[in-house]
């Protein structure tokens, strides 16, 4: 939790940052749009912290998922079967290159995706970035 913190106020602070120095230059920083994200498959640090960065500052995108908001700060290892089948039946649902950005949205929004499927998980990440 407190890394999840300590992130979030680091990604704040290089936002702070980013605009003082994009307000004093003529040109400004250009983050990655959208599309850009989409494209991030784990495997390139880069772009995935670009793509935090960007989601950090907008609005979190939900993958019709509210009802895991409960799950806010809860840990990884302290899941039931249920709650990982709540988790499993949305990771099922959804397209295969969703998946890292809905990884993404659930970081955001500081909730740990159950220890059961962080390997199905990264398998998926994975297998949609070599496509």
């Amino acid at each position: 939790m407190l890394y999840l913190l300590l992130s979030l106020l680091f990604i704040g602070l290089l936002t702070a940052l980013l605009t003082s120095i994009s307000r004093q230059k003529d040109d400004a920083v250009v983050l990655p749009t959208d599309a850009a994200c989409d494209t991030c498959s784990g495997v390139n640090a880069k772009c995935e912290q670009e793509c935090m960065l960007e989601a950090a500052v907008g609005d979190i995108e939900y993958y019709d998922d509210e009802e895991l908001d409960r799950f806010r700060e809860k840990a990884a290892d302290q899941y039931d079967e249920s709650e990982v089948d709540e988790f499993a039946q949305i990771l099922h649902t959804m397209r295969q290159e969703d998946v890292a950005g809905w990884c993404r949205s659930l970081t955001l929004r500081g909730i740990n995706l159950p220890n059961e499927l962080k390997d199905e998980t990264l398998m998926l990440i994975n297998d949609a970035g070599s496509r």
